[in-house]
């Protein structure tokens, strides 16, 4: 239990003290949750977005870390949830793994996911997914797009309703956000290409309000063999994908 003693008194620059921080941001953590938000901003933006001093922050966050609300590592963020088991292993795991390996896990994963969330979603998920799907569209910079196409495919892994697939999402996911990987991918989206992704999300959305189960399934698997061909193609190689058949193929990218 964190007690009154441990929280310090006024920041030093005069702003609001750590148990106000505190409160604002809980508040922020709700809006963020609902939001589909799974990584705060840098600790000078959110400082001066609460109106609070970065010392209360700091003390603010490290009472949010004990209590399992976020998580942090040191040079990537902050974020929401509780630490992931293997969370502390993963700068080595993304030194030695590639992007090849990485899309044929979530191959293997993902289409699933897919699947049992058309079966379990509830219309509150897909109202979500669609939010998030429109936020991507609209997203100003890379940066942003990266984090709101992150955050709809956790907003589907969760729905699915597996707690242990969850976890391995997760896992997966924070070997995606390394920044070689992340500079890879915006390659890959560039031009056409980008539009093309954005019509698959609506897609698999589709199936999944649908409860087309199958359709779902199908629909996620052809979104990632399109983006495991265009990272294949940034990276100038080829990866041993079946050519994409079927309403969401490449071809498709004006209908």
């Amino acid at each position: 239990m964190i007690m009154d003693a441990e929280l310090p008194g006024p920041d030093p620059e005069g702003s609001p003290n750590a148990v106000t921080a505190l409160e604002r941001l809980r508040v922020r953590l709700e809006d963020a949750a609902r939001s589909g938000e799974r990584q705060l901003p840098p600790e000078r933006q959110l400082a001066a977005e609460l109106a609070v001093g970065r010392g209360a922050l700091r003390r603010a966050l490290e009472v949010l870390e004990a209590e399992g609300q976020i998580w942090r590592v040191q040079g990537k963020g902050t974020f929401l949830g509780s630490r992931p088991p293997s969370a502390d292993g993963l700068d080595g795991l993304s030194s030695r793994t590639s992007p090849a390996e990485m899309m044929e896990v979530r191959l293997e994963v993902e289409p699933t996911l897919a699947r049992l969330a058309a079966l379990r979603a509830t219309a509150e998920d897909i109202e979500m997914m669609r939010r998030v799907a429109r936020r991507i569209a609209a997203a100003p910079d890379a940066e942003a797009r990266e984090l709101w196409d992150g955050a709809l495919h956790h907003r589907i892994a969760e729905a699915a309703g597996n707690r242990l697939f969850v976890g391995l999402f997760e896992l997966i996911d924070k070997v995606r956000q390394d920044a070689t990987f992340q500079s890879l991918r915006e390659r890959a989206r560039a031009g056409a290409g980008q539009a093309l992704l954005h019509v698959q999300h609506d897609r698999i959305i589709d199936r999944i309000a649908a409860r087309d189960a199958a359709g779902a399934e199908a629909a996620m698997r052809e979104h990632l063999e399109t983006v495991a061909r265009r990272l294949a193609a940034a990276m100038g190689g080829r990866v041993p994908l079946a050519p994409a058949a079927g309403p969401f193929a490449e071809g498709d990218a004006d209908g």
